[in-house]
């Protein structure tokens, strides 16, 4: 019996794991994300292209999405990109030559701006891209969106 319970816990603690988080990206400018998953229900804000979200789960040709405020939201499907783009959530990221604070900044992306995944992260920082084709590294707790 203890052994069932001591697996039934292991399998608690590990369940969450496996379940990988998805984010994509808004494809176009002027997307509407939606109260429920009808184009006649609330609008309850627009998005611009490149915005980052985290999939929760779909319904036919809708994306209930999370926003980095934590809001949730439905989205049309056709609207999401797989392409990722992260969010600056500090009030500024700089962007350096290599993952070292020591590094050069190559360029700094105010709060709220946008730069494309290039890397998975590693030690804390990231690859990014900046739309001008500028690429660095960037502190992963500056960004939302991994």
């Amino acid at each position: 019996m203890k052994r069932l319970a001591a697996a039934a816990l292991a399998l608690a603690l590990i369940a969450p794991l496996a379940h990988a988080l998805e984010f994509r990206s808004v494809k176009e400018t002027g997307v509407a994300l939606y109260e429920s998953p009808s184009i006649t229900a609330k609008k309850l804000f627009v998005v611009s292209r490149y915005y980052p979200v985290e999939v929760l789960g779909t319904q036919k040709e809708w994306a209930r999405v999370r926003d980095a405020t934590g809001g949730i939201a439905w989205i049309p499907a056709a609207a999401l990109s797989t392409q990722r783009w992260l969010l600056v959530t500090a009030e500024r990221a700089s962007v350096h030559a290599s993952a070292s604070d020591t590094a050069p900044a190559n360029f700094i992306v105010p709060k709220d701006g946008v730069v494309e995944l290039v890397e998975l992260p590693r030690a804390g920082w990231v690859k990014v891209r900046h739309r001008d084709g500028s690429e660095g590294y960037a502190k992963i707790s500056d960004l939302w969106g991994l």
